[in-house]
């Protein structure tokens, strides 16, 4: 596990005030920043190379909230691969953006669907016809529909926050563990709609 000393020497810690010259003293601030990193090294699964992208956007006083929450949001969708030299775009992309573009049309998303979420989104439909079930797009509304409530959650819960610090952490948080938060709750209600459709309430019907 990297020390509070590795962190002050990647730049992620702030250093702390020295009592001699092999002692500092952290205080209560250090110790919030702490937790912080820590939370997002291990349930956020970042890099600490992406951390560290993040902590400077929170650091920044004259960085738009709105940016803030698009820079975490971006170190969390993995990299859009590059095609290699000579090889042409895989079948099923460009259906698979506008697939993208036109939900966010219909749903008036201000978002442009070439983001890294829009482009995230377009490798999730173009994975999903690859494996022979593209038509799962037509779930697409659906879960839009949760995601909105979920978006709306997540900004009220932010607009609770009174000092910038305690905003921009929120942010980052939100997005950051509320990502992990929502992947472990939707497998949480797989299970339980599993158990109850082919355990508890198909075998109901059969008997029946």
């Amino acid at each position: 596990m990297p020390t509070i000393k590795y962190y002050v020497r990647e730049g992620l810690l702030p250093a702390g005030r020295l009592t001699s010259p092999n002692q500092a003293h952290y205080d209560e601030g250090h110790e919030r920043r702490l937790r912080l990193i820590r939370a997002l090294l291990d349930v956020g699964g970042l890099s600490l190379s992406a951390i560290a992208e993040v902590l400077v956007a929170v650091d920044d006083p004259g960085q738009p909230l709105h940016d803030v929450l698009g820079v975490a949001a971006g170190r969390i969708i993995p990299p859009r691969p590059e095609p290699s030299e000579g090889e042409s775009a895989e079948p099923g992309r460009t259906w698979a953006g506008e697939e993208v573009a036109a939900l966010l049309a219909r749903r008036g998303w201000l978002v442009d669907a070439d983001s890294p979420a829009g482009r995230s989104l377009e490798e999730v439909l173009t994975a999903l016809r690859r494996a022979g079930h593209g038509g799962f797009v037509e779930l697409l509304d659906v879960y839009a529909d949760a995601a909105e409530r979920v978006a709306g959650a997540d900004l009220d819960y932010v607009r609770g926050r009174v000092a910038r610090e305690d905003l921009v952490e929120s942010v980052v948080v939100g997005t950051v563990l509320g990502e992990a938060m929502l992947g472990a709750l939707r497998r949480l209600a797989h299970v339980d709609a599993s158990a109850r459709a082919y355990e508890g309430g198909g075998k109901a019907e059969r008997e029946g």
